[in-house]
């Protein structure tokens, strides 16, 4: 491949650098095949979420060794019937074939803790420190081997890439427009994958599909998805599915302003063991689901900086100091408020929110704790994810809430080999996609989350060995 030519040329033409992209690349550069990654990121260390990253590999919380059947039916559980039973399938499947390959590529495991879901962590494990510290560490260590290795194979990275359209010749994708230094190209190319992450970072998209005011959201990721090839897929006749959830955690509103309060601590442990209200006093979700869901719900809302979780001395001494890097005490040592008050009327007061509504809605609660029948409250209220605490005990704490957004669950329609779908269902010929571009697997109404990397990296391997089979097919 010349990229000095206006027009070139390769088998293979991959947009997106992250894991999603540097998988199915290096995976069809080692059949033979000639690819070429486009990466928008300038540096070295380009940004993306995929660097940026814990580097948990689990499916749904469980280690991805476990048997196939049972992983597909946690999928099926967290998403609440919602996830493709064809990804879904070849998720569950091919979760530990992606875990074993990219050890051979030289990517670096740990077990991180005692519980399953930590058993595949990428190394150098991040910090165990709030705020965000990725450089040398696993997801930046990942990403620098696979680019290696990818080059090795004489496949190439080009930066500073940005895709512009696809090349349709009716309904077959024949290559990317894209444009780099100010220069248009034309990249043509037997099969194009499309992998440039969500739309996290798109006001317009956001807007489109997941809250009324995308500003009042704290982007908890590296912020470079803007749905590019979701956009371009959308334009030549792709299917979307699943726009309107996406992956993120609660955060203190502080986070907006403050760097060292995100990508944690996060609060869901306080929200999910005490209660969430809106300005008014008034509960307005099920906490049980957890963080994702709440964060879902809360950026739903005409005012997504509305809400805040409320809790007491229990909750704060329990619950707060469960998990990895827990609010307590990480929040108050990161910067963060945490507003106390010895009554629940002094706590109404100090957040300018209506007393007697908040009070009522603390003891209809805590009745339905003590009683068991937080099923019966409007909303109602489960512990699927967090048991439920009364909010009994003074002081009684409060703290203002942000949703922040990672990444996106929505995105093109695909089949199980990565084969991007249309309206009817239809693959279109040439055209392929994987990570966080993709539908389909998490979402539905309980905000149902598998685990990024995992979908990301399973995908990508089913698409890298469909591109050889084409290969094959036509020598």
């Amino acid at each position: 491949m010349d990229v000095d030519d206006d027009v070139v040329s390769c088998d293979v033409v991959v947009v997106g650098g992250g894991i999603a992209g540097l998988v199915a690349a290096t995976r069809a550069a080692q059949t033979g095949l000639d690819v070429a990654v486009l990466e928008k990121g300038d540096t070295a260390d380009y940004l993306c979420n995929s660097r940026f990253t814990g580097g948990a590999f689990h499916v749904c919380y469980r280690n991805v060794t476990e048997d196939a059947s049972a992983l597909r039916e946690d999928i099926f559980k967290s998403t609440h019937g919602f996830a493709d039973a064809r990804l879904a399938a070849g998720v569950a499947s091919d979760a530990r074939t992606a875990v074993a390959w990219l050890k051979l590529q030289g990517v670096r495991f740990i077990k991180s803790g005692p519980d399953p879901w930590q058993h595949n962590f990428l190394a150098p494990p991040s910090l165990l420190q709030p705020g965000l510290n990725w450089k040398g560490r696993g997801g930046d260590v990942m990403l620098r081997t696979l680019r290696g290795r990818l080059e090795a194979m004489g496949g190439r990275l080009l930066q500073g890439a940005r895709a512009r359209g696809l090349l349709m010749d009716g309904n077959r994708c024949r290559g990317v427009r894209m444009e780099r230094a100010g220069r248009a190209q034309s990249v043509q190319a037997d099969n194009v994958v499309l992998c440039d992450g969500g739309f996290q970072a798109n006001p317009a998209l956001l807007r489109e599909y997941i809250t009324p005011a995308p500003e009042k959201l704290k982007q908890r990721g590296a912020a470079t998805g803007h749905g590019d090839a979701l956009l371009m897929a959308r334009d030549a006749g792709a299917a979307l599915v699943g726009m309107e959830n996406f992956y993120g955690h609660l955060l203190s509103q502080e986070a907006l302003e403050m760097d060292s309060l995100w990508p944690y601590p996060t609060l869901d442990r306080i929200a999910g063991a005490g209660i969430v209200v809106n300005r008014y006093g008034r509960r307005f979700m099920d906490e049980g689901l957890g963080g994702v869901f709440m964060a879902n719900c809360i950026a739903r809302l005409q005012d997504p900086l509305s809400t805040v979780a409320i809790f007491d001395r229990k909750i704060w001494e329990g619950p707060a100091t469960d998990h990895l890097l827990p609010p307590n005490p990480h929040l108050v040592l990161s910067g963060g408020s945490v507003i106390a008050a010895k009554s629940l009327d002094d706590l109404a007061a100090r957040l300018h929110m209506p007393g007697e509504p908040l009070k009522e809605t603390v003891a209809q609660f805590n009745a339905a704790v003590q009683t068991g029948t937080t099923g019966m409250l409007e909303p109602r209220r489960n512990s699927l994810k967090t048991a439920p605490h009364p909010v009994l005990h003074a002081p009684y704490y409060a703290v203002r809430l942000v949703a922040g957004i990672t990444y996106t669950m929505g995105g093109l329609a695909i089949d199980d080999m990565g084969r991007v779908l249309n309206e009817r269902g239809d693959p279109i010929p040439g055209l392929f996609a994987s990570g966080c571009t993709t539908g389909g697997l998490e979402g539905g109404a309980a905000s149902g989350y598998v685990g990024g990397l995992a979908k990301s990296a399973s995908i990508s391997m089913r698409v890298g060995n469909a591109l050889a089979a084409l290969r094959q097919s036509v020598v």
